[in-house]
């Protein structure tokens, strides 16, 4: 039985051998696919990041103590506050409705309007508000379509007084 194998490995019908060559090619094959693989990962999560999301933990912190006293003060003025965005051939008109709490208009408030793109900064709208009629502010930016956080700002004399942030899908 031996000497059929042998045979035919001397005659070239059977399997070809493994070289010590055929090895490397392949070992060097498969080290050259793995590196060339990560080297487009990495391109592709180096292009797509949009940056760091806190760049000093300790300002970070202060500002979040200061975003707790703001929404307790915001909470205190019971105010009734409505959103809506309507899209229109792409492009997102937002309209805000501004009561306080016995139901009469909030008037002469700075308003704005931010679509933050959920995982890109660089994607986001910002828009400022005007008011159309007593406490009904409206704006409206270009084509958005998709998931948003909409972020509502309204504020008097550079003092923010309500803030808002509803998740809105936009077709």
């Amino acid at each position: 039985m031996w000497n059929a194998i042998l045979r035919r490995r001397r005659s070239g019908d059977g399997p070809r051998e493994l070289t010590g060559r055929t090895v490397l090619l392949c070992l060097i094959a498969f080290f050259a696919v793995v590196a060339g693989v990560n080297a487009v990962m990495i391109r592709a999560a180096i292009s797509t990041f949009g940056g760091i999301e806190t760049a000093n933990a300790y300002q970070a912190g202060l500002a979040f103590a200061r975003e707790i006293a703001a929404v307790e003060a915001q909470d205190a003025l019971h105010w009734q506050v409505r959103a809506s965005v309507v899209t229109n051939g792409g492009d997102a008109l937002i309209d805000i409705v501004a009561n306080d709490e016995s139901g009469q208009p909030l008037t002469g408030l700075a308003a704005t309007a931010l679509l933050a793109h959920p995982t890109d900064r660089r994607f986001d709208h910002e828009v400022t508000l005007t008011e159309r009629t007593a406490g009904r502010y409206q704006g409206r930016t270009g084509k958005v379509a998709g998931q948003w956080s909409l972020i509502t700002e309204l504020s008097r004399n550079d003092r923010r007084m309500f803030r808002s942030r509803n998740r809105v899908f936009l077709r």
